[in-house]
């Protein structure tokens, strides 16, 4: 029998970075996120009405890890668009700034339209047509 989970959605994201100070750089300084909470063990930022927490990696993790969307867990993390042109501002700007993306893309499967980028860590994000 199914648990049945009543949820209204994710409450919140949880990322490890290997330099916090270079992840808050990127996340509030470029992309523009609001600062919910900030301490220097981590900080929160809202994207949309989603809170994203970046924490330091724990002690065991080695100093040369990176994200890999190829292993079990996290594959990407996707922010929904509802404007067109809002898609290619967004993806304007990311390749302006330097930040490594795709350009706009259709994703085949869906029919949607999105661009894909990642953050100082590798994590991968997407701004995806809902």
């Amino acid at each position: 029998m199914a648990i049945d989970i009543k949820t209204p959605g994710v409450a919140h994201i949880g990322l490890r970075s290997n330099d916090l100070k270079r992840s808050r750089e990127f996340y509030i300084d470029l992309l523009g996120f609001k600062v919910l909470l900030e301490s220097p063990e981590i900080f929160l930022f809202a994207a949309g009405h989603t809170a994203v927490a970046v924490l330091p990696p724990t002690r065991d993790t080695a100093q040369s890890d990176s994200f890999s969307p190829f292993r079990v867990g996290l594959d990407h993390i996707a922010l929904a668009c509802e404007d067109e042109a809002e898609l290619e501002r967004v993806a304007a700007e990311l390749s302006r700034a330097g930040v490594e993306n795709t350009g706009v893309k259709l994703d085949e499967t869906l029919g949607k339209r999105y661009v894909a980028f990642k953050d100082p860590d590798r994590i991968s994000w997407e701004f995806y047509m809902v």
